[in-house]
C-alpha cells in the first residue's frame, strides 16, 4: 500500500487501520456510524450501544461523531477511531447539506485518542470553496498531531439524483469521471484517505488517486448485493470499505460484518460469503 511521504505517527496510525492479509496486502473494514450527526436517530442507531458494541471487535476502525463516541463506546475497546469533525447540516434541510463547517477541533479529537478525523467535501456545490477550505484547514491542523484525515466525497441535494441515475441531467452525468475529479481534489488538499463510491468507471477513480481508497456502503441493499459490490470494489483496486447501513441495518449485523471481513481480508467469493452470512446467522438464532 502506498502511504506516500507520511511521518512516523501517520504511518503507524495508517497501519492500525489497514491490516495486512497472508499475502501482505493491506485492507480495512471500517464501521461507519456517524449518520446521526445529520440524520438524527438513524434506524439501527437509535441506541448505538445496543447496535455498535457487538460489532466493534470485528471492525478495523470505527467512524463515529463525538456524541456516539462519548456516550456509546467503551473507552477500553482498542479499535481505532476516525472521528467525524464536520457538521452544521441536517436532513431536515436537504438543500443545505453541503453547508458544512468544522464542528469538533483536532485538539479535541486528539484528546479523545482518535487516530484520524473525517470530513465531507461537496465538490460542484454552492459551498465548494468553503468545503475545500475546511479540508485544508483540517489537514494542516491534523498534521501537527500526526492524525490521519479521511476525506469523504459527498454529494449534495443537486447531485444525488444524478449519481443515482435519476432526474434531469442524469443521462449525461458521468459518475466515474465526477468521483475521480472530486477524489483527486480531496487528495490534493490534504486527505490521507479518500472515501468514495463504487460506480461504473471506478478504474478512472483508482488511477487518478494515489491515497488509499475506501468505499462507502451507501443505502441499505440486500446482503447478497452488498457482498457482491464489496468484492467487485476490492477486485477493482479499492483498499477497503467504510460501511454503515449495510451492516448495522442488516438482518444480522454481527454475521454481516464477519461476511464483509471475509470478502475484504480473505478474498472470499461473494456467493460463499453470503452462505457464510447465513451460517453465522443460523448459529446466533
Amino acid at each position: 500500500m502506498n502511504y506516500g511521504q507520511l511521518d512516523w505517527g501517520k504511518t503507524n496510525r495508517m497501519a492500525q487501520v489497514f491490516r495486512p492479509n497472508a499475502q501482505g496486502e493491506a485492507h480495512t473494514v471500517m464501521l461507519a456510524v456517524d449518520h446521526p450527526y445529520f440524520y438524527g436517530p438513524t434506524t439501527g442507531l437509535e441506541d448505538p450501544r445496543e447496535t455498535i458494541l457487538p460489532l466493534v471487535p470485528y471492525a478495523d476502525a470505527i467512524s463515529p461523531a463525538k456524541g456516539t463516541l462519548v456516550y456509546s463506546l467503551d473507552p477500553l475497546v482498542p479499535t481505532p477511531v476516525i472521528l467525524r469533525v464536520t457538521g452544521g447540516n441536517s436532513m431536515t434541510r436537504r438543500e443545505e447539506l453541503s453547508n458544512e463547517h468544522i464542528i469538533t477541533s483536532v485538539a479535541e479529537a486528539a484528546k479523545l485518542n482518535a487516530v484520524g478525523v473525517s470530513i465531507s467535501v461537496y465538490i460542484d456545490t454552492e459551498h465548494q470553496a468553503q468545503n475545500i477550505r475546511n479540508l485544508g484547514t483540517l489537514a494542516n491542523e491534523a498534521s501537527k498531531y500526526g492524525l490521519l484525515v479521511l476525506g469523504i466525497t459527498a454529494v449534495g441535494a443537486k447531485l444525488e439524483p444524478m449519481v443515482k441515475g435519476e432526474g434531469e441531467g442524469s443521462a449525461d452525468f458521468d459518475a466515474g469521471r465526477y468521483f475521480a475529479h472530486a477524489g483527486r481534489i480531496i487528495q490534493e488538499n490534504g486527505a490521507d484517505i479518500v472515501k468514495t463510491y463504487f460506480v461504473d468507471g471506478f478504474e478512472e477513480i483508482r488511477e487518478g488517486i494515489q491515497t488509499p481508497i475506501v468505499i462507502a456502503g451507501g443505502k441499505k441493499i440486500p446482503e447478497a448485493e452488498a457482498l457482491e459490490f464489496t468484492a467487485n470494489a476490492i477486485a477493482a483496486g479499492a483498499d477497503g470499505v467504510d460501511m454503515g447501513r449495510n451492516i448495522f441495518q442488516s438482518e444480522d449485523p454481527v454475521a454481516m460484518i464477519q461476511a464483509v471481513r471475509a470478502v475484504v481480508h480473505e478474498g472470499l467469493e461473494p456467493a460463499r460469503a453470503y452462505e457464510l452470512f447465513g451460517e453465522l446467522r443460523a448459529k446466533r438464532a
